[in-house]
């Protein structure tokens, strides 16, 4: 592997990681707009609460596991990173 072809392999591991900071700095405004947009701010209420979410209450225990939480935020993070190699394989 010559000494350019390390620099292009750089390259795009910097251009992914300013895509993915792209993304969650649009994220994160996006929440904080719906948080402070009065009538907005049970947009957002759903997420922690979808069917799978395991919750467990018991007197001195309780047992939080977001299954289905965690199931959405995956399919929607391959979708973004599939995204972004798309993008960026052109």
């Amino acid at each position: 592997m010559s000494g350019d072809q390390v620099i292009a392999g750089w390259d795009h591991l910097g251009k992914l990681l300013v895509g993915i900071g792209a993304v969650i700095l649009l994220v994160g405004l996006v929440v904080m707009m719906v948080d402070r947009v009065p009538g907005m701010g049970s947009l957002l209420s759903w997420f922690g609460r979808l069917p799978g979410d395991l919750s467990i209450k018991r007197e001195n225990f309780s047992f939080y596991f977001p299954l289905g939480t965690s199931l959405l935020l995956s399919l929607l993070l391959s979708l973004v990173f599939y995204f972004l190699s798309w993008m960026f394989r052109r």
